[in-house]
């Protein structure tokens, strides 16, 4: 019986040290060999892009084509639906959601189409700052994106450090307003002031993740400037 007891606790113990270690999560970052220039993300051949059709933010003049992939496996359908057709993003409440390779805008009345950028980036949201609009006439976009492989693992997804950026609503003047290597959390817009208020953390310990160990950074951006730039701010001691 105690050889028993003890075959079953040692089988429990295998049990949970293997679950515990598929629980660790991917690191964010990885360090080494920060020295070396950055290599491009291969091309994922198995993916097809695709865009979806246009949106027009309410009272804008520009079309927004959301830029996309699907698998070219036919055995893959995570991306297919039977009512739609492919589909690679879903728009609501001023904003577009999805992962997104690039989003390509026309002007109404002309016949061009451009692409918002020529980086490579995975882009989780596109909100148009409405708000903002309605206070100053000032008509911008506000961008949540992975534009680094952090993690070095040769592909572009949501393990990776999320970056926020700003553009005006024809897609023109992309800008990075965020800190390389600190992970946006969250923004607002103040309309009282016409500012964007944004959090980031940063991976002071290097140990890959963002955890209750690492520093807070909190920021503004004015957004009635020419040249957009966020000025960090202390509102903890």
């Amino acid at each position: 019986m105690k050889n028993c007891t003890f075959y079953i606790s040692l089988i429990l113990a295998v049990t949970l040290a293997s679950c515990k270690k598929e629980e660790t999560p991917t690191p964010k970052v990885i360090y080494e060999d920060t020295s070396k220039p950055k290599t491009e993300v291969p091309e994922d051949t198995t993916q097809i892009e695709i865009a979806d059709l246009p949106i027009n933010m309410d009272g804008t003049n520009y079309l927004i084509f959301p830029i996309g992939t699907v698998s070219s496996d036919k055995k893959v359908k995570a991306s297919y639906d039977s009512n739609t057709g492919y589909t690679v993003s879903n728009y609501g409440e001023y904003q577009i959601t999805g992962y997104l390779q690039n989003l390509k805008f026309q002007e109404i009345g002309k016949d061009t189409i451009y692409a918002l950028t020529d980086k490579n980036v995975l882009i989780e949201t596109a909100t148009y700052l409405k708000s903002t609009a309605d206070k100053t006439k000032k008509q911008l976009m506000a961008y949540s994106l992975a534009d680094m492989d952090t993690n070095k693992d040769n592909k572009l997804d949501n393990n990776d450090i999320k970056a926020l950026y700003l553009s005006d609503i024809s897609g023109k003047n992309f800008t990075k307003i965020s800190v390389d290597f600190q992970e946006l959390i969250d923004w607002n817009v103040v309309e009282s002031r016409s500012r964007l208020y944004f959090r980031a953390i940063e991976d002071t310990n290097k140990n890959g993740a963002f955890d209750k160990e690492d520093t807070l950074h909190y920021y503004f951006v004015n957004l009635l400037d020419k040249e957009w730039k966020a000025t960090e701010i202390k509102p903890l001691p």
